[in-house]
């Protein structure tokens, strides 16, 4: 093989590889039976759903350390959450203050996740808090 075919020919395999690479994630993929041949397709694993418990704790946690910067105004609705998760937020950052006075930041962000963690588990422990979309 002359080096222009090779060339070619390098290049021809780089762009097969890619595009195998690129539908490789894509829905489904097939299988084929080792002792049949027959091939089968299988449906690609969805990722696990957050919680609503898991994402109360993401929220709060974050918001706890951006108002214990200083970074936000305190307002619940322009935070995106609700007045249940913003009760549990002035918990978590009060909890937080204290502990920051006689710690270090890095027990002060544990603190933040614990507690965040603890109170959104108790409050969607039943599964969604009743009381309206506000509560």
């Amino acid at each position: 093989m002359t080096t222009g075919g090779a060339l070619r020919a390098g290049a021809a395999l780089g762009l097969v590889l890619l595009a195998v690479g690129l539908t490789a994630g894509c829905g489904q993929r097939s299988t084929q039976d080792a002792v049949s041949g027959t091939r089968t397709s299988v449906d690609s694993p969805t990722p696990a759903a957050t919680s609503p418990a898991q994402l109360c704790t993401q929220i709060i946690s974050y918001w706890s350390r951006r108002t214990l910067t200083g970074d936000t105004y305190g307002d619940y609705q322009s935070m995106g959450i609700s007045n249940g998760q913003y009760d549990i937020l002035r918990k978590v950052v009060d909890a937080a203050r204290t502990e920051r006075k006689r710690a270090d930041a890095r027990a002060t962000a544990r603190l933040i996740d614990r507690r965040a963690s603890e109170l959104c588990e108790e409050r969607y422990r039943n599964g969604e808090p009743t009381g309206g979309p506000w509560r």
